[in-house]
């Protein structure tokens, strides 16, 4: 075992003894994530279901059930995780006080990607769990690290992806049943599938400012409208729109107009610029113009270092 892993690049030689890197531990161990904590970091997934459309603060949290963690090796801990998640959205989920049961109708294979990458490409040297928060509209996969290099959130859909952790990515795609692929094409392939089923695309965005840097990426269980891809194809085009550009484009009134902005800006899909009045307010995409970039990113020292 000492002697396959050096060759595969997985342990390094201290001395007279094989020491495995923190990619052989992720990939091996029973247990990496307590491994991991004696170091400080941590290398599980934390799966939550909430009530409704946010999170509500306080003594009682608004949890539809208790969260579950999964732990393991990360080829089990990705299996377990999607099995997980893909079993919560197929029950559906009943809004409170109506009785109405509303179903999410996300690809399987965007969900999975999401997962895969979120494992796959986190930096496993943060101490922060992967987090899966499921609402009645949404499913937010965020992992922890950060937007690396020229990858941007409003560019990741373009620029495909590269392995943070290319000991991992290339030692999982050698499994008998690979979760990845290890193409670049992840990425592109969940826009593709999001706009296939008529849904919005993939949301992307970083969290710089807290204590540990995050990406999060948002799938939203939302039908979008065909205006939507004229009003998006305008603002990658010219930066902007405001409400006579979507009455102009769209062929709607300006009241329509008005109220589809505001959806998609209560979306998270566009966000007002800053300093106009309610008269000449336009909207960009969130993305546009952040620093940042991506989950899927090449980091290399993550596992390279000697006893990682």
């Amino acid at each position: 075992m000492a002697d396959q892993l050096l060759r595969i690049g997985l342990a390094d030689a201290v001395g007279d003894a094989v020491q495995p890197k923190r990619a052989a531990v992720l990939l091996f161990a029973d247990e990496p994530g307590s491994l991991l904590a004696v170091h400080g970091t941590r290398a599980d997934v934390r799966v939550m279901v909430y009530d409704g459309k946010a999170v509500v603060p306080g003594a009682t949290p608004n949890l539809r059930k208790q969260p579950k963690t999964v732990r393991g090796p990360l080829i089990d801990q990705i299996d377990a995780t999607v099995s997980l998640v893909l079993d919560e959205l197929a029950q559906g989920l009943t809004l409170s006080g109506s009785g109405f049961r509303t179903q999410h109708v996300y690809p399987e294979r965007v969900v999975k990607e999401a997962i895969v990458n979120a494992v796959v490409h986190r930096d496993y040297r943060l101490n922060r769990d992967i987090f899966i928060r499921i609402f009645d509209d949404r499913v937010e996969v965020e992992s922890p690290g950060s937007f690396p290099g020229g990858i941007t959130a409003a560019t990741i859909a373009r620029a495909g992806s590269h392995a943070r952790n290319p000991l991992i990515a290339q030692n999982l795609r050698e499994f008998p049943v690979a979760p990845n692929i290890d193409a670049g094409e992840g990425v592109r392939m969940m826009f593709a599938e999001m706009a296939l089923a008529r849904l919005y695309p993939p949301q992307y965005r970083s969290s710089v400012e807290a204590a540990v840097e995050t990406v999060t990426v948002t799938l939203l269980n939302l039908s979008r409208p065909t205006a939507w891809d004229e009003v998006s194809d305008w603002i990658d085009r010219r930066g902007s729109i405001a409400n006579a550009d979507v009455v102009r484009i769209a062929k709607l009134d300006t009241l329509k107009a008005s109220k589809l902005l505001v959806a998609w800006r209560d979306q998270g899909l566009l966000v007002p610029l800053p300093g106009r009045g309610k008269r000449n307010m336009a909207y960009v995409k969130p993305a546009h113009g952040a620093e940042g970039g991506s989950l899927l990113s090449t980091l290399s020292d993550n596992n390279e270092e000697p006893g990682d």
